[in-house]
């Protein structure tokens, strides 16, 4: 079951790096092609490409639709990881149409942005877009989740070790939702907040081999809180803070090394 959880978590990370341990990559959120007319998107570069994401500070990023309709996306924050990415999360400035197809552009769109604004998931080279359904905005979360910590996985391969905390979710709300996490450095008392996905009810905080969230010290104690985000950019009640030791600490209890 624990090689089994650390193999989707594996799996998931590098989908996010978007290209193993090379120099960059992009992933654009939702993956999923069809969205509400209220979604919130989020795009997230993987080294080199982390240069993309902070230049949204200066620059508007837009959809488009068939029509040559532009509709801005407002940025809502920008965060970076402890290891290798970076998260802008954006907003539409209006509801969007029904059953409109929508490509997103940049302003000042280089060539190889060009590029990388070509979704795998569709099969080939296509354009990266998306279709609105009906449906002006998604399901409301619950009004509360619980998480407690579960264990604590610590691999090493090839470029490295994989790292992470795993908390089960009681009440997780859907598949589509987001968690804005909060990792604490109890001895730093420093603080890194980066958005991720559930798997299977369960929260993986930490990374992969070649990119992740957040990073861990060999030695230290922490706390972690998730807020539960769902598809619009609507938050629901945060968890209580909960603590827990490096990894590394545990994986030495538990194997002696």
């Amino acid at each position: 079951m624990k090689k089994s959880l650390l193999l989707l978590v594996l799996i998931f990370g590098l989908q996010k790096a978007g290209a193993d341990c090379m120099g960059s990559g992009m992933t654009f959120y939702p993956l999923e092609k069809e969205i509400n007319r209220n979604s919130m998107f989020i795009i997230e570069g993987y080294a080199m490409s982390k240069k993309t994401i902070k230049s949204f500070h200066n620059r508007k990023v837009y959809l488009q639709s068939g029509t040559g309709e532009l509709v801005e996306l407002k940025l809502q924050e920008i965060l970076y990881s402890s290891f290798s990415l970076a998260q802008a999360i954006f907003i539409p400035s209006k509801t969007l149409q029904p059953n409109t197809k929508y490509s997103l552009k940049y302003e000042n769109q280089t060539d190889s942005e060009t590029i990388e604004l070509q979704h795998r998931f569709y099969g080939g080279k296509k354009p990266l877009y998306w279709i609105t359904t009906n449906q002006k905005y998604s399901t409301k979360l619950r009004t509360s989740i619980t998480t407690t910590y579960k264990e604590s996985i610590v691999e090493q391969y090839g470029c490295g070790p994989a790292v992470y905390a795993v908390f089960d979710v009681k009440n997780d709300p859907n598949k589509q939702a987001w968690y804005k996490t909060e990792l604490l450095d109890v001895s730093t008392n420093t603080t890194k907040v980066y958005y991720i996905k559930s798997n299977n009810n369960k929260l993986s905080v930490g990374h992969g081999m070649c990119s992740g969230a957040f990073s861990f010290s060999r030695k230290g104690d922490y706390k972690v809180r998730f807020t539960p985000v769902n598809s619009d950019g609507k938050t629901s009640k945060a968890t209580d803070w909960i603590p827990f030791k490096s990894p590394f600490m545990e994986s030495i209890n538990k194997n002696g090394f």
